[in-house]
């Protein structure tokens, strides 16, 4: 889908400025496991997928077996899980929201591989060394690193291997890109330090327990018509919710750098899938000594330059 010309202004008509208001403190929103569940439906409808690609590539790298058992922690609406699930491996959710959970199991419960419980990352209640693989798509940041890595050392086989997954949101390139970034950081205050946290480098080496996790970027993107549009910004726990008094104006804004950037009724979202595959140190076997093979090269790194957060906190 070609990208229309952009208007003097991308954003379209631009009302003046939202006045900033008070910020009340919401026990929902400080508590990590509780700040979707109002979301949950917009986050179902609205969120991306990950690239079919990404479970053949990590398979190949981490040698992973034939009906492999994969965790997946803080497995949300079952985003992530779904294409390992496509790709034939069983697939363990950990959910502690019970508005996302319950969208997980009703478009997951009837496949045999799939099963979700009411759990959170530090405290699985899964059976010791069952895992081949553990991910955590969207989700890490909000982990307590120490006690996430004892819990995955516990539940990891001696060979297995975790991934940390993030779908980054190209903020440039087109006029919809930097439009939609100059929105979400108009109307949230506090977008810039999720999108920080999305880029701890020292976070991630505290759960590998070293610096030599593999690196793996896939491309993809979203055409997405108006409704689907609003869905995904709706989804995003760090923009106002419709109760807010800024919601009407944010929505508005949306609509407006909608009409000036569509083409034929869809606006096209881009993205970069960043994966960081290894194993942790301490596991009894098989440490990491540069036995990924293949397109797998490269080290550790932060988010790069006209990367921002999907809008998936």
């Amino acid at each position: 889908m070609a990208a229309s010309p952009p208007e003097p202004d991308a954003r379209g008509p631009h009302p003046a400025p939202v006045p900033a208001l008070p910020m009340v403190a919401d026990p929902a929103q400080q508590d990590p496991t509780r700040r979707f569940g109002a979301r949950a439906d917009a986050y179902a409808r609205g969120r991306p997928g990950y690239p079919e690609a990404l479970v053949e590539r990590i398979v190949g790298a981490a040698s992973l077996p034939p009906g492999a058992v994969v965790v997946d922690l803080g497995c949300g609406t079952g985003l992530s899980s779904a294409p390992f699930l496509r790709a034939g491996l069983r697939v363990i959710g950990i959910e502690p929201n019970a508005a996302m959970r319950a969208h997980a199991a009703a478009r997951w419960s009837a496949h045999p591989g799939f099963s979700v419980h009411d759990a959170r990352a530090e405290h699985t209640g899964l059976a010791a060394a069952c895992a081949d693989l553990v991910i955590a798509a969207q989700a890490f940041h909000w982990f307590d690193v120490p006690a996430t890595r004892r819990e995955t050392l516990r539940i990891l086989r001696p060979n297995g291997h975790a991934a940390l997954i993030w779908n980054d949101r190209r903020t440039e390139g087109s006029a919809f890109a930097s439009g939609y970034e100059a929105l979400v950081r108009e109307f949230s205050p506090d977008y810039l330090e999720l999108r920080h946290r999305h880029g701890r480098v020292d976070r991630v080496a505290e759960f590998f327990g070293h610096a030599q996790w593999q690196t793996l970027i896939l491309a993809h993107e979203d055409d997405l018509d108006r409704g689907m549009l609003a869905d995904r910004l709706n989804s995003a726990s760090y923009m106002p919710a419709p109760a807010d008094p800024r919601h009407a104006a944010m929505i508005a804004r949306l609509d407006a750098l909608f009409d000036a950037t569509q083409s034929g009724g869809l606006v096209r979202m881009a993205f970069e899938t960043r994966v960081l595959l290894g194993q942790l140190q301490g596991q009894l076997q098989g440490q990491l000594r540069g036995q990924l093979r293949g397109p797998l090269q490269g080290q550790g790194r932060e988010p790069a330059p006209g990367l921002g957060t999907l809008g998936a906190d």
